[in-house]
């Protein structure tokens, strides 16, 4: 069939207590049924919607459709169908999807979004799934979409940083879809179109122009009463009740001791008779009337009535909706609406049987044919072959044949998820990331991007948002991770600067010195994960020396910034070395305050020795190298007889307590640092610049534009020695 007006469309609505076939076409906005026909299960096939007897209920429908064809004068092949609420499951959720900056919103972001929440909607479910069922997600509808947090129509060619979507997915078992397909299939024909029964009653009973209202509908059928809900143009709820026209057919049969069609009968029959005449089991003849009939289902009709008003109230969020209809054969007994009304706390004419007042865009080409309530959710499967050719559908994926819930706009990530294709297997990996520190901040090399999936079609290449169609052949070679990440030491930006020392009244550049977990490395060293890096602001005398590859004579004297020093003599930026076999009679130190620079953390690590006995060091603990250290000028620098390790950190940079202990014995002094006393040790000699190593003086947050530095009343240099008793005033300054 085609869906041009002139073609037949076929509906069959598989019920518990009968199979009802009709046969029409759309003409504009109009549909007209050519012909229908109706059979009761000689058995029960079926129980609350559920195919039991698969044989029973095709043979049913091949005379049906038997009995349309010879009206029609042609043979019926394809079908749409719907399926029982007792089994639908639904699952409500949000979700959001949010960007780095405002973007323009494409379809393929909504997509996205759609895709983001049926996937959502799908983890709940099977967190919620406690059965050993597998169920396909068979749709979704949207109930709305969101932009920057407020409610938006429609979300396409709007810039937005964020975007979200209600969603209402729903599932259905495999072995309920299974079963009638395989009874259509027994009947010899194919399905065209699989729908859900609530939505096929809400296509004729509430159409669109109504969906703006907060509506109800109940399709009391004989097993099953599917609910749905409508609101502000949207369906918002699904939901089903395992409790129908059957319920009442059984009190009756109880009741009157007769078989289960002998009290449908009489169900029948006080909807056209004040009194029914009928057998018991005992062969007996009995008369009931109506009066009694209702007063026996009046308890199970209340019960009935009380649980659809319950699951209204919940689905529509606690509060009683607007109106309610009721469609199919189970809601015609009297009294039904009203209780449904009472138990909601709306007026009883806004519950209703509706049946020629939602028919009338419905022709029927057969005389004699009434607008019924049973007639709704028959015509509504018809009718929703126009609105959604959305079926069950077969591809083959990677050799393996999957089923898919076709609504029209199924592409391979799809089938893939389907599938239980890894997502991450779709997408190109990227290698395995590098994590290090450098200077105490970590620092990611992130891995290189691989290959994405290798996708086909029907042997054309594809990607994932390619449609498919039925019977499609996809084959999914999975994506490739790319090579890890990597770096050499030398090849940090950290590494590059290098560090100036005038040696000998000569200027010379010292590439700087890494320390790896307490190890000095080469820049050829290759990084490896969880390294911890340290960037090095300083050579020792003896490196300088190596690096130069000179050899000293082992009566030189080594003097740095014209004090006495040794090979474990720490040399910062712009310091000076000298080395002589002569003893050097120089200036004194002048230190030229207004030049030091200092780092943003003021930190030295302790010494740390290899297998050679060398010393390596491990970070400074700086965020970078300070721009500028005391500028020793070689000129005006003076040596004092007193410091025997001039070592000590001078350039503003604190030194530990534990580094450069003289070889003698260690002096404690006291003194008093902005009225607070402080102890010194574990060391020689102290100079002001130690007392950074005791004191909470943060010099990484400036509170003026100088340290202003003071030793017993008069202005102090960093190098200033200490002595017992001393008092050191420091603070900062604004000038």
């Amino acid at each position: 069939m085609t869906k041009t007006k002139e073609a037949f469309v076929f509906g069959l609505d598989i019920g518990t207590r009968s199979i009802v076939g009709t046969v029409g076409y759309k003409n504009k906005e109009r549909f007209v049924v050519v012909a229908q026909e109706s059979k009761e299960h000689k058995t029960r096939a079926m129980l609350d919607g559920q195919i039991h007897d698969i044989h029973a209920v095709g043979e049913t429908i091949k005379e049906v459709v038997e009995l349309l064809e010879e009206k029609i004068g042609e043979p019926l092949k394809q079908v749409s169908i719907a399926a029982a609420g007792r089994v639908l499951k639904t699952v409500t959720v949000h979700a959001d999807m949010e960007f780095t900056e405002d973007k323009l919103i494409t379809q393929e972001d909504i997509y996205g979004l759609d895709s983001l929440g049926v996937e959502k909607a799908y983890e709940q479910f099977q967190v919620e799934n406690k059965t050993d069922m597998k169920f396909y997600c068979v749709g979704y509808s949207v109930v709305k979409y969101y932009m920057n947090g407020y409610l938006i129509g429609n979300l396409e060619s709007h810039k937005a940083k964020s975007i979200g979507v209600d969603l209402i997915a729903t599932f259905l078992p495999d072995d309920v879809v299974d079963g009638l397909y395989r009874a259509v299939e027994y009947a010899g024909l194919e399905v065209a179109n699989l729908t859900l029964e609530p939505i096929a009653a809400i296509t004729v009973a509430i159409p669109e122009m109504y969906r703006m209202l907060n509506i109800g509908l109940i399709d009391v059928g004989a097993g099953t009463s599917d609910i749905s809900i409508t609101k502000d143009g949207s369906i918002i709820a699904y939901g089903m009740l395992p409790v129908a026209g059957d319920s009442l057919t059984e009190v009756i049969a109880r009741h009157c001791l007769v078989d289960f069609t002998t009290a449908e009968e009489i169900k029948k029959g006080i909807s056209i008779a004040d009194t029914v005449e009928y057998k018991d089991i005992m062969g007996l003849p009995q008369n009931i009337t109506r009066e009694q009939v209702l007063d026996i289902c009046k308890e199970s009709v209340t019960m009935m009535a009380k649980q659809a008003a319950d699951k209204l109230l919940e689905l529509n969020g606690g509060k009683p909706v607007s109106a309610v209809f009721v469609v199919g054969g189970g809601g015609k007994i009297q009294g039904y609406t009203d209780y449904v009304a009472e138990y909601l706390g709306i007026p009883k004419e806004r519950c209703a049987v509706r049946g020629s007042e939602v028919m009338d865009r419905i022709d029927f080409l057969e005389a004699d044919v009434v607008k019924d309530s049973l007639l709704v959710t028959p015509i509504g499967i018809c009718l929703n072959f126009y609105e959604k050719s959305n079926n069950f559908m077969f591809v083959t994926f990677n050799d393996t044949r999957i089923k898919l819930y076709d609504n029209n706009k199924l592409s391979i990530v799809d089938a893939a998820m389907q599938a239980d294709f890894p997502n991450d297997s779709l997408f190109p990996k990227r290698g395995q990331s590098l994590t290090f520190t450098i200077n105490g901040k970590q620092k990611v090399i992130r891995g290189e991007a691989g290959e994405a999936a290798v996708i086909t079609l029907n042997g054309e290449p594809a990607d994932i948002h390619t449609p498919i169609r039925r019977n499609d052949l996809i084959t999914v070679k999975e994506s490739t991770a790319g090579k890890p990440g990597e770096m050499e030491v030398g090849k940090l930006p950290e590494f590059s600067a290098s560090l100036s020392v005038f040696v000998n009244d000569k200027k010379v550049e010292f590439p700087k010195f890494a320390s790896v977990n307490g190890q000095l490395q080469s820049a050829f060293y290759s990084i490896q994960e969880n390294d911890k890096i340290e960037m090095l602001n300083f050579y020792t005398v003896k490196q300088i020396i190596e690096f130069m590859d000179v050899i000293l004579d082992k009566n030189m004297n080594i003097y740095v910034n014209n004090r006495i020093a040794d090979l474990d003599t720490k040399v910062y930026e712009n310091f000076s070395v000298i080395w002589t076999l002569e003893t050097l009679e120089l200036p004194e130190v002048e230190i030229r305050e207004e030049s030091v620079q200092f780092p943003k953390e003021v930190k030295e690590s302790p010494m740390a020795s290899d297998s050679d006995g060398k010393k390596t060091v491990h970070e400074d603990g700086t965020d970078k190298e300070p721009e500028e250290v005391v500028r020793a000028d070689s000129q005006r620098l003076k040596t004092t007889e007193e410091i025997q390790k001039p070592d000590q950190a001078f350039n503003g940079i604190q030194s530990n307590p534990a580094d450069n202990q003289g070889d003698g014995e260690n002096n404690t002094i006291h003194i008093i640092v902005n009225k607070k006393p402080i102890t010194l040790s574990g060391k020689k000699d102290y100079i002001f610049v130690d007392v950074f190593d005791y004191i909470d003086f943060d010099l990484s947050k400036p509170h003026g534009t100088s340290v202003e530095t003071v030793l017993n009343g008069k202005k102090a240099g960093f190098t200033q020695l200490l002595s017992e008793g001393d008092v050191l005033d420091i603070f900062w300054k604004n000038e």
